[in-house]
Order: structure tokens, then sequence, then C-alpha cells
């Protein structure tokens, strides 16, 4: 007869087996040695409103974007959960009565009919990268699961499924797929979309809808009859998305913004996420434009770009080229929105607000503009011709030389370039002093450095930095002009003549050109935008009758279309502004004069041109040619004191008998004033 007391043995002997294996698979599973958690994600730069302007790939080239379950769509997890693992959220890595549901329909069957593999297994045979048929390999899997339901939680197990699946080729990760095969962001996936890429990672080569169309599809209804029967779905629902076709090619991962994003990513190499504050359908409309504003230009010549709220100071488009990464002529790799440029005469307005600021002129002051010297330094106008007497505005409107030159000659280069930098922008002086030339371009600042002086100067005269990045720190602005002289540049600018077929007194805008052709500028803001646009050959080299007026002006324009559809007004005038003619001007306003023309000859008074002062001269038999400017005949011609020449009305003459070595020439007007000229006889 059975005894109770070997019954009570036996069952406490076999409860101490059972704990004595619970105890040693506790080990087993505490002492598992876990691959690396962190998984290696692309790096991404998205524009203000979080849409993503570039991604770039991996280790191996794969396209790997970080997912949480927050980010991709609900009815996607639903579906992935229902099909791949049901009891995702209950079991503790293994799921036993899957393994009890497969054995049994393997033995009936006598071959392998389904897995019992949960989405735990799979995350552990991603994170080593394992195979999936050999029984070593499975338990490997199940003790990792085991271990990965220990230290991490739920949420943390999905999200790396989410973002280490395969999806065929070099797409990992559900993010990367559904950019690469519907060209969006996941959060919002159609029935059809969540089936197939729940389908894809179970074989993701054989399964590859660009390579292997028939099979994608029959695995996606797969899906979805699965989903249906789980009540995930109803029956129009899933006719409905059996009608949705599936695609038959990868779509190209976003790619704006290439000079911006690259520029992000060497700021800071570290950080995984970079939200810049452009906006990314702007920056492709920009980008468009760029293109097409190069096709009948030479094959080497490239463009640049952009476009900033000048209250904020937000750079909402940046393009540094039009041809990045195509390897052409046009050396689309350098951002020209970077470069030191010669910004030709896009300097002008901040000198003639600069003479406004220090009450030297106002707008309807009347100024000169005939020929000067200062020194060896003879300004001419890009036309070489000169318009007598004339008022600033209108000066500036024409774009000339010698009147600006006349006005920086008064404030100083130097004050010039200080007023850049108190506005933010970099420039690239040569030499060690600046001299008149600066401000007809001879200097070199950047694009965004053009951009970010515009905008002060659209922000009635206060610093606006730009910012590219979102987190950048807060700028307090300061004063570099006073309103009223901003203004006034801007009412001047306005009144320019747009390039043919745009509306007029839109933008406030100025076009330069740089010496030898090399750069064409336009640079213009409204009430609200600032824009720049530049073209040229990045390498420096002259583009024969390139002008900005012509080939960069009409960019511009088109640019602030695409940027909206009609401009924001430009500001009134500030109390403190003078609305006078020149007529009514105080008396020091209505002619501009140098503060020590008092000890200037008159401007009409004679001037020797020819031979210019300290030329060397080889002439034969003693004889010399003289020219001569402005006086009143009749005119006294002289040679080293001695009169040559008396009572002549022309303003040439040959002079006689002038040995080798050093001679004075003169001239005197009918008035007596004088012009000499010390030269060399060789």
């Amino acid at each position: 007869m059975f005894r109770f007391d070997r019954l009570l043995l036996l069952l406490a002997l076999a409860l101490f087996a059972a704990g004595l294996g619970r105890d040693k698979l506790d080990q087993w599973i505490t002492t598992t040695d876990l691959p690396p958690l962190l998984t290696p994600l692309s790096t991404e730069v998205r524009d203000r409103t979080g849409t993503l302007l570039r991604v770039y790939t991996v280790e191996e080239g794969r396209w790997r974007l970080g997912a949480t379950p927050d980010a991709v769509d609900a009815g996607y997890l639903d579906m992935l959960i229902a099909y791949e693992d049901k009891r995702f959220y209950t079991h503790s890595g293994v799921d036993s009565r899957a393994i009890l549901r497969a054995t049994v329909q393997a033995l009936w069957n006598g071959e392998i009919v389904s897995g019992a593999s949960t989405l735990t297994m799979q995350v552990a045979r991603l994170l080593e990268d394992s195979g999936t048929g050999q029984l070593s390999g499975k338990l490997r899997q199940a003790r990792v699961a085991l271990a990965l339901e220990r230290r991490l939680t739920k949420r943390q197990i999905l999200q790396l499924y989410l973002e280490r699946a395969p999806f065929g080729g070099n797409i990992e990760g559900v993010r990367a797929a559904s950019y690469a095969w519907f060209g969006k962001d996941p959060r919002r996936l159609t029935p059809a979309e969540s089936a197939l890429l729940v389908a894809l990672p179970q074989s993701p080569e054989s399964r590859r809808p660009d390579r292997h169309h028939f099979q994608a599809a029959e695995a996606r209804a797969r899906v979805l009859a699965r989903a249906e029967r789980d009540g995930l779905l109803t029956s129009g629902a899933v006719q409905a998305a059996l009608t949705e076709p599936v695609p038959h090619a990868r779509r190209a991962f976003p790619s704006l913004a290439p000079h911006m994003a690259d520029r992000a990513l060497s700021d800071d190499p570290a950080r995984l996420r970079h939200d810049l504050t452009l906006d990314a359908p702007l920056q492709e409309a920009l980008e468009r434009l760029a293109t097409h504003s190069l096709r009948d230009l030479p094959a080497d010549v490239s463009i640049a770009m952009m476009i900033a709220d000048h209250q904020t100071g937000d750079i909402l488009a940046s393009v540094g080229s039009a041809t990045y990464g195509i390897g052409d002529t046009r050396s689309g790799f350098v951002d020209m929105t970077r470069a030191m440029r010669s910004p030709g005469s896009t300097l002008k307005p901040f000198i003639y607000a600069m003479a406004f600021d220090r009450g030297l002129a106002h707008p309807q002051t009347l100024i000169h503009d005939r020929p000067v010297a200062f020194g060896t330094y003879a300004p001419q106008n890009f036309d070489g011709a000169f318009r007598g007497e004339l008022t600033v505005a209108d000066a500036l409107r024409q774009s000339l030389n010698i009147p600006v030159v006349l006005l920086l000659d008064e404030i100083g280069p130097a004050h010039l370039l200080d007023t850049l930098r108190r506005a933010g922008v970099p420039t690239d002086l040569p030499g060690d002093q600046p001299g008149l030339a600066v401000g007809l371009g001879g200097l070199g600042v950047t694009l965004e450095g053009l951009t970010t002086a515009y905008a002060m100067l659209a922000n009635g005269g206060q610093t606006r930095p730009l910012n590219w990045r979102q987190d950048a720190p807060q700028h307090t602005p300061s004063n570099v002009l006073n309103r009223a002289a901003s203004w006034h540049v801007t009412d001047i600018l306005a009144g320019l003549a747009p390039p043919p077929g745009a509306p007029k007194r839109r933008l406030a805008y100025k076009t330069g050109t740089s010496y030898g052709h090399r750069d064409a500028w336009a640079v213009g803001f409204d009430g609200r935008h600032v824009a720049a646009v530049w073209i040229g050959r990045p390498d420096g080299t002259p583009v024969p009758g390139a002008f900005g007026g012509d080939l960069a002006a009409p960019v511009l324009f088109e640019a602030f279309q695409r940027l909206k559809p009609k401009p924001d007004a430009l500001p009134p005038p500030p109390p403190e502004a003078l609305l006078l003619p020149t007529a009514r001007l105080p008396q020091p306003l209505r002619r501009f004069a140098s503060r020590d023309a008092v000890f200037q000859p008159s401007e009409d008074a004679p001037k020797l041109i020819f031979p210019p002062a300290g030329a060397r001269l080889p002439i034969q038999d003693g004889r010399l040619t003289v020219k001569l400017r402005d006086g009143k005949p009749p005119f006294t011609w002289l040679a080293n004191g001695t009169p040559q020449k008396t009572g002549t009305r022309r303003r040439e003459a040959e002079l006689t008998g002038l040995a080798q070595g050093y001679s004075k020439l003169s001239v005197i007007d009918a008035t007596g004033r004088s012009s000499s000229v010390t030269v060399w006889i060789d």
C-alpha cells in the first residue's frame, strides 16, 4: 500500500527540483551577455515644422531612422502585433503557447507550418545579426529575449524593432521603409501601406516591391486577411486596401538644403537631429528656381540664393548652388552663400545711409557727378560718362560711382567697415588699410553677410543677425543706423525700375556687378522678408557681359513670387524723416560740399589731364602734347616756368624744348587759376 509519507517526500523533491531549476534558469537569464543595445541611427535634418530635409546613412550605407512607437501610425502597430506576436504585452520574451502550437502543427503536418518567434526574439536576432534556422540560434535568441524583457520595457523593445527591422536592400526600420516605399513619414499610413510594412521584414529580399512585385502583393494580402479575421479591419476596408497599388520602385530620400545640412552636421557631428529654421516647400521651390535660372548660362556658372525673415532673423531658404552632388563643371559642392566675393555696388546704400545719418546729405541734396581724383585714385562711372549735378537720390538710383566715393571720402572707409561689423557682416579686406575702393566693391563679403546687412536696413537700422538653427540664442538688437536714414534709403531703392513685367514699388532692391564681371548680385526686401541672389563662376573668373541688373534681379523678383503671392508693404516714413525738396532744405544740405572745400580749388578750375602727374614719358625732339579740362579761356601754357603759348582757346597744346629729366608743366586760365603736373622726360 502506497504510503502517504512517501508521497509527501516525492512532492517535496519535485518542488525542490522545480525551485532549483527555476533558480538555474534565473541565473542563466541573468548572466546573459547581451549585444549592444544602442542602435546607430541616421542623422536627420529637419525644417521649422519638423519636415525631413535631409538624412545621412549609417555604416555600410544603410538608411536607418529613429522611430518611437508614438511616431508611427497606431493602425500599423496594431496590425504588426496581431500578425507577429499577439501576446507581446503579456509574455516574458518567449511565448510558450506559441511554441506548443507550432510544435503540434509540425508533428501533425510533418513539417514546420508556423513559427513561434516573438517580437522580442526577432529583436534579439536583429541585435546579433544571427540566423533563424538552427536550433542553437533559436535557443540563443530565446535566452537574449528573456534577458531583454528583464532589462527593458515593452516600449523600448518595440522601439528596437521599429528601428532595426529589415525592409529590403539597405533599408532598416519602419520610418526609413515608409520614406523609401511611400515617400512619407509613417505617422499616417493607410491600411494597405501598413500591411506591406508588416509583411516585408519576414522576407525582405524576396518580397521587395521593386524586384518581386507579385510576392509583395501576395504577402500584403495575407496580412490584410489576418487583420480582417482579428477584427482590426472591416471587409470593406480590406477590399479597398487590396485595390491600392503596391509600389514598383523605391523613392529617393529627401535631399533638400544639402549645403545647410552639411553645415549643421559639421557644426555638431554628435547630434542625431538638427532642427533648422528653413521652410521645406520654399526651399524646394528655390532650388527649382536656381536650376531653371542656369539653363541659358555657361556650363561653369553657378548661383546662390537666400531668403530670410528680417523681423525674426530666421533663414527660410538657402541655396548654395544648383548642382550639389552632380559632379559637373559648376562646382556644385561649393556653398556660395558663404564664399567671400566682391559685392560690387551693393554696399552703396549703406554709404548713403551713413551720410544721411551723419547729416552730410539728404536724398534731395545736390551732388556733382564729374571727374575727380583722390591722389592716384580716379574713380569712373560704369559707363564712363558723367551726369553733372543731380540729387543724391538719383545718384543712388543710377548707381553712380563718383558721388558715392565723394561721400565715402567724407565719412571714411574705416567707418563703413565698422558699420558692416556692427551689423554682423564679416569682411575680407585686401591689405591692411581700407581705401575708397571698398565702397565700389573692393573687399570681400558673403551672400549671407550681405543678406544680414540688408536685414538691418529693412529693420530701421537695427541689427538683425540671421539664424539657421531653431535653438540659436536670442539676440538683443542694437542700433547701427537711425530710422530716418534707413527709411530714406529704402524709399530710394523702392523707386528703382523693376525688371520687365515686375510690379513697381513692391521691393526695395539694389543690384551690383563686381570688377571684371566676376559677380552679379541682387539684394532686396519688402516689409517682412529679405532675399539675395548671386550669379558667377566659383573660381572667380569673369563672366563676360554679366550684369546684376540683367541676370540676378529677375531671379530676385521670381524668388519673392515663390515666397508669397504679394509682397508685404514697406514701412511708412518715421516722424523724424525730413521730407522736403532741395529748395526747402537747410542751406548746408542743399549742395554737398566736403568740410575742407573752402581750401580746395573750385570745381570748374583748369585741370591738366595729360600727362598725369609723375608720368615717365619717352618723347622725341623735345615735343610733348598736353591736354586740359575745365577752366576759362584764353589759356597760357608754361614749361618749367617759361611761357610757351599764350592767348590760346584750345584745351590742347604742343610744348617744345623739353630736356631730359624732371619738367613742371603748367596752365593758367583767364581768371588766373592754374594747374600743374611734374613729369620725367626720357
